[in-house]
């Protein structure tokens, strides 16, 4: 599924289409349409031409603060390609953990400025190991807070992206929501966890979708409340009223983090004012969700959803 809110969120951020080009794969989240890009599975190998490239960009600028590229354009890359170009000296990166970086992106083409994260001055975050960021995971497994590393991919259009990543924070996070349990409303569809905490949702027998959006707490977080303007790192399920499950973090291994300023409305509204470490039960009119317009070949127009949302983290 397109989306406008997990997967394909980090499109929605500074120069984050860049980014993301070669490394965001296109099967599943909660939002508006972004141009897909191939997953690393997808990717080919890259050749000793695109190292050769990679090796040319000559990189300045010291440590926590926003490097130059310089490069002889155009420069091409057939397959995306990795350097590490500093060693971290801070926390060690695990797969699973919560990982914060800025980035600067440049245009293969002509070689120009394309944008940046530390111009805006909040760092892109991620879980190392989801899948959206599959390219990065490999290369920055075992690294520490503080590394270095270049990378150059194809973009959706056809042409090159350069861009210099550095970590600059890591922190481990719950892997499920954590908590009170709360006893739901009666009639609601219902939700049981396995021994890792995903969730199979039931929906009863003669369900009516709502009018408005319905926010049941499955599990009540002791942490922060969540507002609206902050990026979230969560697992979840979502479901249509007919009982198919349309998208999964849970069935992808890794949760996602996302921000609560670029998903449908029903996650804005339903999970603004919730607290870190919750799990939510969203059951959402097809106006706060896609709409007449549906998202793909998985959720058709005006249909509504119905998701389980642990709330793991908070930005």
């Amino acid at each position: 599924m397109k989306h406008r809110t997990l997967r394909g969120v980090a499109a929605l951020t500074l120069g984050a289409s860049l980014l993301l080009a070669g490394c965001a794969s296109d099967d599943g989240g909660s939002g508006d349409e972004t141009s897909p890009s191939p997953s690393a599975s997808d990717a080919t190998t890259a050749s000793p031409e695109d190292l050769a490239a990679l090796e040319a960009v000559t990189v300045t600028g010291e440590p926590g603060e926003e490097p130059t590229l310089e490069f002889e354009a155009p420069l091409e890359v057939s397959a995306p390609v990795t350097s590490l170009q500093a060693e971290g000296d801070g926390t060690e990166l695990e797969e699973g953990m919560q990982v914060s970086m800025h980035y600067v992106a440049y245009t293969g083409a002509d070689g120009e400025r394309a944008g940046s994260t530390w111009e805006g001055g909040d760092p892109q975050t991620f879980t190392l190991g989801d899948p959206q960021f599959d390219l990065l995971t490999e290369p920055l497994l075992g690294q520490k807070v503080g590394a270095r590393l270049l990378f150059a991919g194809p973009d959706a259009q056809g042409g090159t992206v350069v861009n210099l990543i550095e970590v600059v924070d890591a922190k481990t996070i719950p892997t499920r929501a954590e908590g009170e349990a709360v006893t739901p409303e009666e009639g609601l569809p219902t939700v049981t966890l396995d021994d890792t905490g995903k969730p199979t949702i039931e929906i009863p027998e003669g369900y009516e979708a709502p009018d408005e959006l319905v926010v049941q707490t499955l599990i009540k977080g002791d942490g922060p409340e969540v507002t609206e303007d902050q990026s979230v790192t969560a697992h979840y399920t979502g479901m249509l009223l007919d009982g198919t499950v349309f998208d999964s973090s849970w069935d992808r291994g890794s949760p996602s983090t996302f921000s609560l300023q670029g998903v449908i409305p029903g996650w804005t509204q339903g999970l603004a004012g919730q607290t870190v470490g919750s799990q939510v039960l969203l059951v959402i009119p097809a106006e706060l969700g896609y709409g007449e317009q549906g998202s793909g070949e998985t959720i058709p127009p005006n249909s509504p959803l119905v998701f389980v949302v642990d709330i793991l983290a908070a930005e």
